[in-house]
């Protein structure tokens, strides 16, 4: 397929990927480079070593851990690596479909009628694109509990017949009409369904109280320092205190009190009108942001995602969303002291001093790593006592140093350059325009920040880094032997003093990723991570209660890797160090996403999303996709799906 002919989803995803970063801020390649090239790297057999464990080179990796044990984390038979219209899940264990897009959420949805979608319908069913699973145990039970699940984005190709994905975009969108446009906005956000586990099957509870979904129309509350800011205030919220739902949410998190954090990533994508940004007062912020994308014509039938109709309502996106799942009447809040920008996850720990720390990915290429820590302490007493915890606190931005150290830059209004000479008017003002304020304080570029999640057990951090093209450009030499990043790696973080509110931290690349086995890639798989086990382009993950690793990809398929994406463990210590581990394979054209464990790690929840969706290689739509996947009904699209994993017979799961 020609680039110009690609469906809006692929489009939409290759476009997130061009950098908007024009800042002189070195890159992350620029500082391994740096790093790796010191002279002092070079003096004998210890400065191998030193080399060895910066960059995690595959003959290298047991040297560089102080755990010398041969024994692996991960105990399961590898699923073959391979591309075909079905999934598959190691040997032992079965993967149920538990949800599917259209699936009933509240009691009193329709049956799903794919033939005959509306807005209505699709208000109370199940969304499309599933992402960040999160579990919330009820009673302390991890056999029943809530699941909260993110509504990332929608394939219209592949929801609607008669869609051309290879037409222009004028073409596609006359063929996105008001009545298709109000289906897919009810079709994102997220939903909270009850599940349950019965005889070692799971399923979901008819008519449970905490059934919800939230859409692109949910009413949520504005909180934190840019609530009532000037530039949040629209025609129809003078006060700038809310707004109607959230866009594009892809990872997330839940918190020790048992809420939802859903992040907004490419928001972007939903707004019109590029002739009036080019004119408006927040030209050259909306320039930063990559908006408007114009990748969905929302704004044709919807005045708000016009820019030039309402130019501060995309500043009203970009947020963490925070959701009581407990509460079904409670109201979502954006969280503006987390910052706005393309959230991938919100990964999180209560720190040594009681205090909150999330850590979060602003996903584009050059752009950068941050962490949040509150003012407030957690309250481990009274749930409610943490309601509004995530509204003070300080947001920083990561600078990596040469030597394998690491700065938390705070972004704080009249601190260093964020003031107003630079253009900023307030605190509020820095939150709204983050990547400008980062931009600014010298934050190191990054090559597509993804998801972060921390390791509760040893404190250390990982940070997917998905892939970054755009390396090409610089040098090639010993310290940074791939020029063109296309399968991405892995950061291991670990906070100096094991302190995750101290202003440093120390880095190293756990693994580069791509297939060994081709010398040129130049990935560091363990040698014995198996021809399954290598992956490409990680994206999310989760740390479970064993402290293991287990990281989704999104971006594999047969033309570029020979492999469907999937779900696999990889092993963070001992001699196993770099091991990667096939557990569950996607069908064809669709991503990896969730995944989460239940506490007792006896059932993992994996989300698959865009079954089917085209690839480089693959022209997929409505009427012939290149997979049916999980009905497999003649007349009856792709459809997204939850798929819950247990063991035969029980037990925990990879052990």
């Amino acid at each position: 397929m020609n680039k110009l002919e690609q469906p809006r989803a692929l489009q939409f995803e290759e476009a997130e990927d061009e950098p908007t970063n024009s800042s002189g801020n070195p890159t992350f390649g620029d500082v391994v480079a740096e790093r790796l090239s010191r002279r002092d790297l070079m003096r004998g057999a210890l400065a191998t070593t030193a080399v060895a464990c910066a960059v995690s080179p595959a003959a290298m990796l047991a040297a560089c851990s102080e755990d010398t044990s041969s024994t692996p984390k991960f105990n399961f038979s590898e699923v073959t690596a391979g591309s075909n219209e079905r999934h598959y899940v190691a040997d032992g264990y079965k993967a149920d479909v538990l949800i599917r897009w259209g699936d009933k959420v509240v009691a009193d949805a329709p049956e799903f009628n794919v033939e005959k979608q509306t807005a209505q319908a699709q208000e109370k069913q199940f969304g499309y694109n599933n992402d960040f699973v999160g579990f919330i145990p009820l009673g302390g039970s991890s056999d029943h509990g809530l699941l909260v699940v993110n509504h990332e984005y929608t394939n219209e190709e592949l929801m609607f017949p008669g869609i051309d994905p290879e037409a222009s975009k004028k073409k596609r969108f006359a063929e996105m009409t008001r009545e298709r446009v109000d289906v897919e906005m009810m079709a994102h956000g997220g939903s909270v369904i009850e599940g349950k586990k019965v005889d070692g099957k799971w399923g979901i509870v008819a008519d449970s109280v905490y059934a919800r979904r939230i859409t692109a129309a949910t009413p949520m509350e504005i909180t934190g320092p840019a609530r009532g800011h000037d530039k949040m205030k629209t025609s129809y919220d003078r006060e700038g205190v809310k707004v109607l739902g959230m866009l594009n949410n892809c990872a997330g998190a839940t918190t020790p009190w048992g809420t939802w954090l859903t992040c907004e990533e490419n928001f972007n994508g939903y707004f019109w009108n590029k002739k009036a940004a080019k004119k408006s007062a927040q030209a050259a912020a909306l320039k930063r942001y990559g908006a408007p994308a114009e990748r969905y014509n929302w704004g044709e039938y919807h005045d708000r995602f016009d820019v030039g109709v309402e130019p501060n309502e995309i500043n009203r996106f970009g947020w963490v969303v925070e959701i009581d799942p407990l509460d079904p009447n409670s109201t979502p809040k954006k969280r503006t002291a987390l910052g706005r920008f393309k959230h991938e996850g919100a990964g999180n720990i209560v720190n040594r001093d009681g205090r909150f720390v999330v850590y979060q990915g602003d996903d584009q290429r050059f752009d950068y790593v941050h962490r949040f820590v509150t003012k407030g302490k957690v309250d481990e007493a009274r749930r409610e006592g943490n309601k509004d915890l995530l509204d003070e606190g300080t947001l920083y931005v990561a600078r990596f140093n040469a030597d394998g150290s690491g700065v938390w830059l705070p972004l704080v209004f009249g601190e260093g350059p964020l003031t107003e000479a630079s253009g900023f008017s307030d605190q509020g003002d820095v939150l709204i325009n983050v990547r400008m304020a980062a931009d600014l304080v010298g934050a190191t570029k990054m090559d597509r920040p993804e998801d972060i999640d921390v390791n509760p057990k040893t404190g250390k951090v990982y940070c997917m880094l998905t892939s970054n093209k755009d390396r090409g450009e610089l040098a090639v030499d010993a310290a940074n032997p791939r020029p063109l990043n296309t399968f991405g790696h892995i950061i291991e973080m670990t906070p100096d003093g094991g302190d995750h509110a101290a202003p440093t931290f120390r880095w190293e690349i756990l693994v580069k990723c791509g297939d060994p086995a081709i010398a040129e890639v130049g990935a560091t798989f363990n040698p014995a991570t198996s021809a399954s086990g290598w992956f490409a382009n990680p994206d999310n993950c989760v740390v479970d209660a064993e402290g293991r690793l287990w990281v989704a990809t999104d971006g594999n398929t047969a033309g570029k890797t020979g492999r469907a994406d999937g779900l696999w463990g990889l092993e963070t210590e001992g001699q196993e160090r770099g091991t990667g581990r096939l557990f569950f394979r996607c069908p064809v054209g669709a991503e990896m996403c969730g995944p989460c464990a239940t506490p007792d790690l006896r059932t993992f929840f994996v989300a698959v999303q865009h079954p089917g969706q085209s690839s480089d290689d693959t022209v997929s739509t409505y009427d012939s996709p290149s997979t049916r996947w999980p009905d497999f009904q003649w007349k009856m699209p792709p459809r997204p799906a939850v798929v819950a994993i247990t063991r035969n017979g029980g037990g925990k799961i990879g052990v």
